[in-house]
C-alpha cells in the first residue's frame, strides 16, 4: 500500500500545477515586459546611435507597439486598429565563448499586430524578430526572479551591460528604463516632497562640477572664437569636462589647426565630421588624430557648403520657391555630404519630371527633405516633410493643395511662440526656478499645455534649480533628480514629463 503512495510522490506534481496555473493566468503587463526583454535589447535605439535613419525609425515603432500593448491591457477594449511595425533588429554573437558580446549588424524586419490578448502579441513579436520563445513557453515569464528549486532558468547567462558602460558612453540603462516603466505612475506634488531634499543634496554637490565646465566651456569659446559649443547627447557633467579637457589638450599641441573652426559651432557627438547644418562634430570615442584632421579639412568644407546653398536654390526654384531647410531638432544628425546626397538625389529626380509649379506661388513656405519617409506631410508648425523619393506628380498636388494650410500653421506657430515663451516665464518665476526650457521633440503645444498644468500645481516651498521637459524618463548622476510626471488631461496623449538638472 505504501508502496504505490511512494510512487505517487515520484509524479511531477509540482511541474504540471505550476504550467496549469500559468497557463489559467492570463499574461500581465509585467511578465509581457520581462518576455520581451531579448525584443527590447534587439532593437533599443540606444544601440544605433551612429545609424540616425534606424535609430528613429526603432523609436516611431516602439511608441506605436507601446500604444498597442497598453490599449490590450484596458479593461472592456475590445476593438482596436492592427499596428504595422518596422524595426531594425540588431545581430550579435558571442566571442569565444565569453561574456563580450559584438554587433554584427542590423537586419530589417516588418510584421503586423493584429491580436487579442498579451500572450498572442508577445510570441509574435518574437517569432516575427526570429527571436527565442523558449521562455515564454516554458512558462519561465514573471519567475525569473524566482526560479523553483531544481528548474534551469530560460538564460543561462543573462544579458547585461555593467553601469560603468552606460554611464561612460551616455547610453540609457534599458534595465532602469524597464523598472520604471513598471512603476505605478504617481503625481507631482507627492513626488517633489519625496524628492525636493534628495535633489537639493544632489544640486549642492554638483555645483563644484557645474562651475568648472561652464569655466571651461567659456574659455575654449573665446580661444577658439566659437560661436557655441553644445552636445548632442545628455552626457553627465563630468563626462562634458572630460571631452572639454582632451579639446584643450589638443589646442596645446594644434594651436593653429585649430582656429580654423572661427566663428562655428562645435558639436560632441558621436560621429567625427562636419554636419548637414554646418556644426564642426568631434566624435566622443575618436582619438585627438581624428579630431586634428577635420580641423585640417575645414577650408575644404566651404566649397561643399557654397554647392550645397546653391543646390536648394536650384530646388527652390524648381518648387516655386519654397525654402529648403535643415532642422536639426526634427531631423537625424546628417553629415554634410550625406544631406548633399540626399538633395541631389532629389534634385535629379524633379529635373527629370519638370512641373508647373509657378515660380513665386510657394514663397516664405519651408519644407525639409527626410529619406526615411513614404509619403509628404505637413508639419503642425507650418513646414512641409517631404520624402526624397517621393513621386513628382504627387508632390506637385501635395505642395498646392496645402499651400494655404501651411500658411495658416505658420502663422499659428508665430502666436504659440509667443505663448510659450510668457507661459514658459510666468512658470519660472512663479516657482522661483533658475531656467526651465524643453527638449527639441517637444511641441509649442505640448509645452504650453505642461506649463498649464504647471500653473495649477502649489508647489510645495521652493523648487530652485534648473528643468528641463520632456518625454521619457531618466536620471543623470549630476542632475538633482528624475523626472516629475506630469500627466496630461486626455488619458491617451503622450505622457509629458519634467525632469530637473
Amino acid at each position: 500500500m505504501f508502496g504505490c503512495c511512494r510512487a505517487t510522490k515520484r509524479l511531477p506534481w509540482g511541474s504540471l500545477l505550476q504550467k496549469f496555473v500559468f497557463q489559467a493566468r492570463p499574461l500581465s503587463g509585467a511578465d509581457a515586459a520581462t518576455a520581451l526583454r531579448p525584443f527590447y535589447f534587439a532593437v533599443h535605439p540606444d544601440f544605433f546611435g551612429q545609424h540616425p535613419v534606424e535609430r528613429e525609425v526603432n523609436e516611431n515603432s516602439l511608441k506605436r507597439l507601446n500604444g498597442y500593448l497598453e490599449n490590450l491591457q484596458k479593461p472592456g477594449q475590445k476593438s482596436h486598429k492592427p499596428a504595422q511595425l518596422t524595426f531594425y533588429v540588431r545581430e550579435t554573437n558571442t566571442i569565444n565563448d565569453s561574456d563580450t558580446i559584438r554587433t554584427t549588424g542590423f537586419r530589417t524586419v516588418h510584421f503586423t499586430l493584429d491580436t487579442r490578448d498579451l500572450l498572442s502579441t508577445v510570441l509574435d513579436i518574437l517569432n516575427s524578430c526570429s527571436l527565442s520563445t523558449a521562455h515564454v513557453n516554458t512558462a519561465e515569464v514573471g519567475m525569473e526572479s524566482k526560479p523553483h528549486k531544481g528548474t534551469k532558468a530560460a538564460f543561462d547567462r543573462p544579458i547585461k551591460w555593467d553601469k560603468t558602460y552606460y554611464s561612460f558612453t551616455g547610453f540609457k540603462d534599458p534595465e532602469e528604463e524597464l523598472e520604471q516603466a513598471q512603476k505605478v505612475e504617481t503625481t507631482i506634488i507627492p513626488w517633489l516632497e519625496n524628492n525636493q531634499s534628495l535633489a537639493n543634496k544632489k544640486l549642492t554637490k554638483s555645483f563644484p562640477l557645474r562651475e568648472e565646465l561652464e569655466q571651461l566651456k567659456n574659455e575654449l569659446a573665446d580661444q577658439l572664437q566659437l560661436s557655441d559649443i553644445r552636445w548632442q547627447r545628455s552626457w553627465g557633467v563630468a563626462h562634458r569636462c572630460s571631452q572639454l579637457h582632451s579639446l584643450s589638450r589638443l589646442i596645446q599641441q594644434n594651436p593653429e589647426t585649430l582656429k580654423m573652426a572661427k566663428g562655428r559651432t562645435l558639436l560632441f557627438t558621436e560621429e567625427t565630421g562636419m554636419s548637414a547644418s554646418g556644426h564642426v562634430m568631434l566624435g566622443t570615442m575618436d582619438v585627438h588624430h581624428q579630431w586634428a584632421k577635420l580641423f585640417e579639412r575645414l577650408p575644404s568644407y566651404t566649397y561643399l557648403e557654397r554647392k550645397l546653398l546653391h543646390l536648394q536654390e536650384r530646388i527652390s526654384h524648381l518648387l516655386g520657391g519654397i525654402e529648403i531647410v535643415h532642422i536639426e531638432e526634427q531631423q537625424p544628425l546628417l553629415t554634410i555630404e550625406e544631406y548633399y546626397r540626399m538633395l541631389e538625389t532629389f534634385y535629379n529626380k524633379l529635373l527629370n519630371n519638370r512641373m508647373p509649379i509657378h515660380p513665386r506661388s510657394l514663397r516664405c513656405l519651408k519644407m525639409i527633405l527626410q529619406s526615411d519617409r513614404f509619403a509628404p506631410r505637413l508639419h503642425e508648425m507650418g513646414h512641409y516633410i517631404i520624402p526624397t523619393l517621393c513621386d513628382p506628380a504627387s508632390l506637385q498636388w501635395f505642395l498646392l493643395a496645402h499651400t494655404q494650410q501651411a500658411r495658416d500653421n505658420l502663422k499659428r506657430k508665430e502666436e504659440l511662440t509667443f505663448v510659450e515663451q510668457e507661459l514658459t516665464t510666468v512658470c519660472k518665476d512663479r516657482s522661483s526656478l533658475s531656467r526651465l526650457y524643453k527638449e527639441p521633440s517637444i511641441s509649442c503645444v505640448q509645452m504650453i499645455d505642461c506649463c498649464k498644468r504647471m500653473g495649477t500645481c502649489v508647489f510645495p516651498g521652493t523648487l530652485k534649480g534648473t528643468y528641463r521637459v520632456k518625454h521619457s524618463l531618466a536620471c543623470l548622476k549630476s542632475m538633482n533628480i528624475n523626472h516629475v510626471p506630469l500627466p496630461p488631461h486626455g488619458g491617451d496623449q503622450d505622457k509629458i514629463l519634467l525632469q530637473t538638472e
